[in-house]
């Protein structure tokens, strides 16, 4: 048998054994971009580089010390093309400026760095399946920058270039996992994540988010071809109980009920009460419940797997706050 299928078969027998009372619990890991490679997009821009530095301080704390760490790798041509087109990968090569930004629009703006970083964002996604996948970690958290789910195969929009997230999910079909959920408490709308799993109907995307807002997707009646989209839109002003009851009566159910082989989280804290962009009123607290409950399907239905990726959170201290409160919920796994 050749290599590349002897491997997938036994990502998949891992990926889908039931895990024992007895089973070794191998821990929760964390995924960091690497040093030196750094997406800036000059001053005043929303997705700055003290976001990650807020993230990879808070995931410094003593209290993360027993979670194992791997640094992002960069990921291939042939990851990137699971999702988007060689079009696009070439007019992100061409639009790399040598110093300076250089504003494809008014959301999306590149830097020296911006390519590579985004290419290792996207790695990192892979990794963390992999490991997730094979048993070499519990679930796994990936302080993915610049963030991807407004990315479409064709396009980079919303801060976004290449989606992160719907790389992960092709990459875990492609290792042997036959259905993947993501579930995306972002602010924003993931309409990348919703056009590309549109027709698929073993990706279940799941969306809680303020509407109207950008990019003005992600309606109740939006629903997917096989009905494998969820949106559960909230309004601004909405909160915690808000939040909780989208999650508890549209959201969480429909993902039980979908038994899934992994569980994507689209972890964007901009839905934070003190973020500059948003108008939900959510603290940390309601990002530990939500996770706590993702927790709980994921081990009566895959094993306690689950891969989360940063995306949105625009104030720095809160960012790494809610961030602390997501991982530390995941280390109760």
């Amino acid at each position: 048998m050749p290599y590349e299928a002897t491997r997938r078969n036994a990502l998949l027998i891992a990926a889908l054994a039931p895990f024992s009372g007895g089973a070794v619990r191998v821990g929760g890991l964390l995924v960091l971009p690497p040093e030196g490679v750094s997406h800036d997009p000059g001053p005043g821009a929303m997705d700055r580089p003290e976001r990650l530095t807020a993230v990879t301080a808070a995931l410094a704390q003593a209290r993360f010390a027993t979670l194992a760490r791997a640094t992002a790798p960069r990921a291939s041509l042939e990851l990137i093309l699971r999702v988007h087109s060689h079009a696009l990968i070439e007019k992100l090569q061409a639009a790399t400026p040598t110093d300076g930004v250089r504003w494809l629009d008014r959301d999306l703006a590149m830097s020296p760095g911006t390519f590579e970083a985004a290419l290792h964002a996207a790695g990192g996604g892979a990794l963390a399946v992999e490991r997730v996948l094979n048993g070499q970690a519990n679930n796994a958290f990936v302080a993915a920058r610049p963030p991807g789910h407004h990315a479409l195969p064709n396009e980079a929009l919303g801060f976004c270039f290449f989606n992160n997230a719907a790389i992960a999910a092709r990459h875990a079909m492609a290792l042997g996992a036959e259905r993947v959920a993501i579930v995306d408490f972002d602010l924003h709308h993931g309409n990348g994540l919703q056009e590309i799993f549109w027709n698929e109907k073993n990706v279940l995307y799941c969306s809680t988010h303020q509407s109207p807002l950008y990019p003005g997707t992600g309606a109740v009646k939006e629903c997917g071809a096989f009905d494998n989209i969820v949106n559960a839109p909230l309004v601004k002003g909405d909160g915690g109980d808000a939040f909780a009851a989208a999650m508890r009566e549209r959201i969480l159910p429909r993902v039980d009920a979908f038994r899934p082989d992994l569980i994507l989280v689209c972890a964007g804290f901009d839905a934070h009460l003190h973020d500059p962009l948003g108008g939900l009123r959510l603290v940390e607290e309601d990002f530990r419940a939500v996770t706590l409950r993702l927790m709980e399907i994921a081990a009566r239905r895959c094993g306690g797997r689950i891969v989360s990726l940063l995306e949105g959170g625009y104030r720095p201290e809160d960012l790494g706050a809610s961030v602390t409160a997501h991982v530390g919920a995941l280390m109760e796994a």
